[in-house]
């Protein structure tokens, strides 16, 4: 076995969310939950077959959203993977329905930080065994910066 590291390529602006499912209709059924949630938001999902053709399934209404999903589902090329790169919304206005899909296992990210999936590889193929999402905490919080944590969340609207 041999494992490696993958940095995705997260465009400018956008977030992403990285999960494991188990069936071909995983593209559509996420597809529709994030246009029944959030109907404006712009989206690319990329789901890796794991069996049969072995195909990257893409879908989503940006077509650039939906190359950087497909670019993704490649670099990683784990089966049962998707790879959802948004705008126009966070993954937190998404991520229940997300999770309510049935094909959907388990996610391992949601974010718009750097992030590095670390891959094992064996004879049989490729699978995640989990994601560096970001940074390293510098330090715990302080009285001021837990005063700017509220003050952010109010200024983007997630708080009143």
């Amino acid at each position: 076995m041999e494992l490696k590291s993958v940095r995705l390529a997260i465009p400018d602006g956008a977030n992403i969310i990285v999960g494991q499912s188990h069936f071909i209709k995983t593209v559509e059924d996420i597809y529709e939950a994030i246009v029944n949630t959030v109907p404006q938001m712009k989206f690319g999902v990329a789901f890796s077959e794991a069996s049969g053709p072995c195909l990257i399934r893409v879908d989503g209404n940006d077509d650039a959203l939906k190359t950087a999903a497909a670019g993704m589902a490649q670099a990683v090329a784990a089966g049962h993977t998707f790879y959802v790169v948004l705008r126009d919304g966070f993954p937190l206005n998404i991520l229940g329905r997300i999770k309510d899909v049935p094909e959907v296992v388990g996610l391992y990210c949601a974010t718009a930080n750097p992030v590095e999936v670390i891959v094992a590889e064996t004879a049989q193929g490729r699978g995640i065994l989990g994601v560096i999402d970001g940074e390293s905490p510098k330090g715990v919080e302080t009285a001021a910066d837990a005063e700017a944590r509220r003050g952010f969340l109010r200024k983007i609207g997630y708080k009143r």
